[in-house]
């Protein structure tokens, strides 16, 4: 069959949320696009990472609900488990976001979809299938795929990804996962909810990118659940074990050590997805971490730009969508567009949550930057007490003047609470600021609040003052 020559404004590779983000943009601004993707429409989000993964929190959320009722009066009951009739709910998640990602819908917009393979020919030409695509900028949103490390044995054992942990539908007796990142500890949290033994083993400190203090209290918080978190060990050799069980050998502090198990997840970290683009006929610079973009995520061909996963940094969803209307005010509108990192924020969805954006306490400090960090409880809040949420706080980082550079939140519903947060860095705002709203009560973000009035507690030493803070404090 002889080639199908396309000439649009902007070929997008890779139908994730970045791809798929501004592939609708450009063409809703009448802009011809061509998207191509190789596998599933949606991506790594909607088909094996933050959708399934929070529908399966979202299930073991409730299972551990009924088993502590008592605490509000209401009998604790045993969760009667049917894993299979789970994972159709969490692919029924799945399904019900799916058309927003679709090819019909693509197509409908006017979108040019190609389901093949891409791969770079030249400097500004891609070969997919039977489709050579000569376009006048490319965007590579190729996502990320999990990582598997080299691990003696690993090729003897049956083991699931994130990637595939998901088409399980009988629940594993003893999981052990290897990897203490979110991915990690979400499933922990979540499959030990729902009956699971749970066996985390970290190489490193689990949760290692978050405040230390922070992840420490999510860490002691999971351990009480009955969660196994071994740090600072290895995963050293795997077995095969007789009817479908797996030996895990471990080194760590104590020597190297043997675990059995039935399931094993291995969530060691992510990699780019490059490898098909022969991105070196198109002179793009890349390496293990990903393509190599400036600030305003073009790569060394001028004509190529990468979003998300594929553009290293931080891989999460949100920050793909960020990439994608970067690209799409450079592209379309000519307009000055440069990723600023310390914006971005992320979270664990575990239960509680930590969430996260700029600063932590050490960079702050280690960078000079520091000026006071801020601190509120929750079990202080009204609304945490009458839910009985009342595990974790929240630390506001401050620069000179009283900037706010940095926020970690460990508590219920702390990822809706980071919403203001992440404003509030965004537009470099002051604790002032945050003193002068008024905050509904009794809601969770009072927290907030209440910290940052803290700020002005050793300011003066006059009694008067002194008095008004204190009555701010538990009024204001």
């Amino acid at each position: 069959m002889n080639d199908k020559v396309l000439t649009p404004d902007i070929c997008v590779i890779g139908a994730g949320s970045g791809g798929l983000t501004v592939a609708a943009a450009a063409a809703q601004f009448g802009v011809s696009v061509v998207l191509i993707e190789r596998h599933k429409m949606g991506g790594d989000c909607l088909n094996y990472g933050c959708v399934p993964s929070k529908a399966l929190l979202a299930a073991g959320k409730h299972a551990h609900a009924m088993r502590h009722g008592s605490i509000y009066g209401i009998g604790n009951a045993a969760p009667d488990v049917d894993f299979a009739a789970v994972m159709e709910h969490v692919h029924g998640v799945i399904g019900a976001i799916a058309p927003n990602d679709s090819v019909e819908r693509f197509t409908a917009l006017g979108v040019q979809v190609i389901q093949e393979e891409a791969r770079f020919v030249d400097e500004r030409t891609v070969q997919a299938g039977n489709h050579t695509i000569r376009a006048r900028r490319f965007v590579i949103a190729t996502g990320s795929s999990p990582m598997v490390p080299p691990i003696e044995g690993l090729d003897e054992v049956e083991y699931f990804t994130n990637e595939t942990i998901f088409s399980r539908t009988t629940l594993p007796e003893h999981l052990i996962i290897a990897g203490g990142g979110p991915i990690g500890l979400e499933m922990a949290q979540a499959h030990r909810r729902l009956g699971a033994q749970v066996t985390v083993v970290e190489a490193d400190k689990a949760l290692g990118k978050d405040d230390p203090e922070m992840a420490r209290l999510l860490i002691d918080r999971l351990k009480g659940e009955g969660i196994d978190i071994r740090e600072q060990t290895k995963v050293a050799r795997l077995e095969k074990l007789d009817e479908g069980q797996i030996r895990v050998y471990v080194s760590g502090r104590q020597g190297e050590t043997a675990i059995d198990g039935s399931t094993l997840l291995v969530a060691t970290g992510r990699r780019p997805n490059l490898q098909a683009l022969d991105l070196e006929k198109a002179g793009v610079e890349h390496d293990r971490s990903g393509v190599k973009v400036n600030d305003k995520l073009r790569s060394t061909n001028s004509r190529i730009y990468a979003i998300g996963d594929a553009a290293g940094g931080l891989q999460f969803t949100h920050v793909a969508n960020y990439h994608a209307g970067l690209v799409i005010r450079a592209i379309l509108f000519r307009l000055p567009a440069r990723e600023k990192r310390h914006i971005l924020p992320w979270v664990t969805y575990t239960d509680p949550e930590l969430a996260h954006i700029g600063l932590t306490e050490d960079q702050a400090r280690n960078e000079g930057k520091l000026n006071k960090v801020l601190r509120w409880p929750f079990a202080e809040n009204d609304r945490a007490q009458a839910e009985r949420k009342t595990t974790g706080l929240i630390k506001i980082v401050t620069g000179k003047g009283g900037r706010i550079i940095g926020v970690t939140i460990l508590g219920a519903g702390a990822g809706e609470m980071m919403n203001m947060w992440a404003l509030a860095v965004a537009k470099g705002l002051k604790v002032s600021d945050i003193t002068g709203y008024v905050a509904p009560y009794p809601t969770l973000s009072e927290v907030g609040k209440r910290a940052a009035v803290s700020y002005y507690a050793d300011k003066t030493e006059s009694p008067v003052v002194r008095g008004l803070i204190r009555f701010l404090r538990l009024f204001g």
